[in-house]
């Protein structure tokens, strides 16, 4: 299955950006979240309806009024007119204020919908597509265009649609009166329409253009901030601090590009409204003095064409909202509509047999002619712990990320449990092996609910035992409410030894067949590290374990050494063999021996 035809799968850099919606895709999907929820659509539009019809009763009534002042018929005359109109301006507001509700309401439902869809279908990309793209692309969809759409939804949307029926009821309004007026009236619309001919395409190139910028600018925040200390270890803070002035730079200018249309675009929308009142009253004059009309209904068309001021003004200035918004529409659509991973038809899928890991001539490459890996061969026995070890760039943690499904791998075979990890699918490798990086997440809410979602129908003691096998339990219970404490962002904060041994914890309640942890010590320091070395060994029992060695003392309480370089297997045997065989091995252990080794104190 492919990826849906879409209007910009451009790149930023070396990034393969997320896909963006079509516009027919776009409204394919609104039409399809609408249909869920036609009583609601058709409720908020019959009451907008009633509400703008009852309102244009108001200009009749004034012209009504116009026409028995100039009879001299008396204030008398006057009371029912003057009734009617406090009446109509009643029962429109109340109608009015109704309908928009309503509009907003159903905006927000659909909204729920598209976001539910969204983020349902952004949680199954693989872990390969999102790397590609970059953390600041998808991030900035989760979070500006959401917050992007949701503020058109509650303003813009129940106005614009307000407007629009206002603009059209107004025109039958007119043409009721007579239709030498609606004549007049439409000497403005080719102002108009030429107007948002000359807006719509320059905005829409411009706010789509800004929303891609913006996620750029946020994957660079994301990699300075969270890099920080790579960028000051290595002294590339200026060039840093230039790619986030020049991503600010783009940003900037296509906002002012956006501030810039939108001033050419009122300029114009004026001259049609000088072009339009222009024509009502020099119609109505000419109709008064042939006596086609009275002065009444002269001045209820001006009233009525002076009504429309607003509401044609309003539903174009929100153009530019919608311009925006629909930008952001189509960036959510792109990833809602990507095809789902292709599963295994129940019952004819091949399930692990134990949790022995086979990989064959593997080679992978994230860039055509500068290979990672190349023809490794590995043989893992089921519940064997195995320490992937080299220097940085060896190849250590792409064999990981391949064997764990995250990546795809360019030439050879990975076979998990006597199964192809092809054959398994992407669900299948994911329920067959779970990934610990140094990167640990503690997701906002209760304890016991981040240790849930490893397994949501855990019980509290079932937890408990979890923590306990990693030896958290303690600390755990001392929190202020035990694992009810609420952690994460905007309650107790854990350290970095914590929120891995949480993720020990999850992995204990998942109960994979296979379980890899990339230097999951590496962030803890030397304390922590060897807290969590041991409750890493404690984890790993009774499954197999592939370990990323950040410290060399953890690769020697592995059953069996790996050693990487170049991204080909160099060396393989137990720590005490490789030590004595004095090759590769024992070069980075005696460097780490030494590194550790107190300098003698001068005399």
């Amino acid at each position: 299955m492919t990826e849906p035809r879409t209007a910009d799968r451009g790149t930023s850099g070396d990034r393969e950006l997320l896909p963006t919606a079509t516009g027919a895709q776009t409204f394919a999907a609104v039409r399809t979240l609408l249909r869920h929820h036609r009583l609601l659509t058709v409720l908020a539009v019959t009451v907008l309806v009633a509400g703008t019809g009852i309102g244009l009763l108001t200009a009749p009534l004034l012209g009504r009024v116009v026409d028995l002042v100039a009879a001299r018929r008396g204030a008398g005359a006057l009371t029912v007119p003057m009734v009617l109109l406090l009446a109509v301006a009643v029962a429109r507001g109340v109608a009015t204020a109704i309908g928009q509700s309503l509009v907003a309401r159903l905006g927000e439902t659909v909204l729920a919908d598209l976001r539910e869809r969204f983020v349902g279908r952004a949680l199954r990309l693989p872990l390969e597509r999102v790397e590609r793209a970059g953390s600041g692309d998808l991030t900035s969809r989760v979070t500006g265009d959401v917050t992007v759409i949701a503020k058109a939804v509650r303003q813009a949307l129940p106005e614009f649609a307000a407007a629009l029926l206002t603009i059209a009821l107004t025109l039958v309004g007119l043409a009721v009166l007579d239709w030498r007026f609606l004549l007049a009236v439409l000497l403005a619309v080719p102002v108009h329409v030429l107007t948002v001919r000359w807006y719509i395409p320059r905005a829409a190139s411009v706010y789509a253009r800004h929303r891609v910028a913006s996620g750029a600018l946020q994957h660079q925040l994301l990699d300075s901030v969270g890099g920080v200390r790579t960028v000051r270890a290595f002294r590339l803070t200026a060039g840093h601090a230039q790619a986030l002035q020049r991503r600010s730079g783009e940003a900037v200018d296509l906002a002012l590009q956006g501030i810039r249309l939108v001033s050419g675009f009122f300029s114009r929308l004026n001259a049609g409204e000088f072009i339009g009142l222009t024509g009502v009253l020099a119609t109505g004059f000419f109709l008064v003095d042939n006596g086609s009309v009275s002065i009444g209904t002269a001045t209820a068309a001006a009233l009525y064409f002076h009504s429309l001021f607003n509401p044609i003004n309003a539903a174009l200035f929100l153009i530019d909202d919608a311009q925006s918004a629909g930008a952001s529409l189509a960036r959510l659509v792109g990833v809602s509509n990507l095809p789902v991973e292709p599963e295994p038809e129940p019952g004819t899928a091949e399930k692990p047999v134990d949790g022995s890991v086979k990989v064959s001539a593997l080679s992978h490459a994230y860039v055509d002619g500068h290979p990672v890996l190349s023809d490794v061969d590995l043989d893992v026995r089921s519940g064997e712990r195995v320490a992937l070890v080299g220097a940085s760039g060896a190849g250590k943690t792409t064999l990981a990320k391949l064997v764990a499904g995250v990546h795809e791998a360019s030439g050879g075979s990975i076979v998990l449990g006597g199964v192809e990890a092809r054959e398994l699918g992407p669900a299948g490798v994911r329920r067959a092996v779970t990934l610990i990086s140094q990167e640990v997440r503690v997701f906002a809410g209760p304890l016991a609910e981040d240790l849930r979602l490893a397994r949501p129908e855990a019980t509290d003691e079932e937890l408990r035992t979890a923590l306990a096998r990693v030896e958290a339990l303690d600390w755990v219970e001392a929190l202020p409410e035990g694992l009810a404490t609420v952690v994460g962002e905007g309650g107790h904060r854990l350290t970095v030894t914590q929120a891995q041994h949480l993720a020990l914890a999850r992995l204990v309640l998942a109960d994979p067949p296979i379980a890899i942890l990339d230097e999951a010590t590496a962030d803890a320091g030397s304390a922590g590290a060897r807290v969590l070395e041991a409750a890493a060994v404690r984890a790993l029992e009774g499954r197999t374990g592939l370990m990323v060695a950040h410290r060399l003392p953890q690769a020697a309480t592995a059953d069996r050494v790996v050693v990487l370089d170049q991204g080909r297997v160099a060396e393989t045997g137990t720590h005490d063999e490789l030590v004595a065989a004095g090759g590769r091995y024992a070069a980075l252990w005696s460097a780490w021996s030494d590194s550790r080794r107190e300098p003698p104190r001068e005399a």
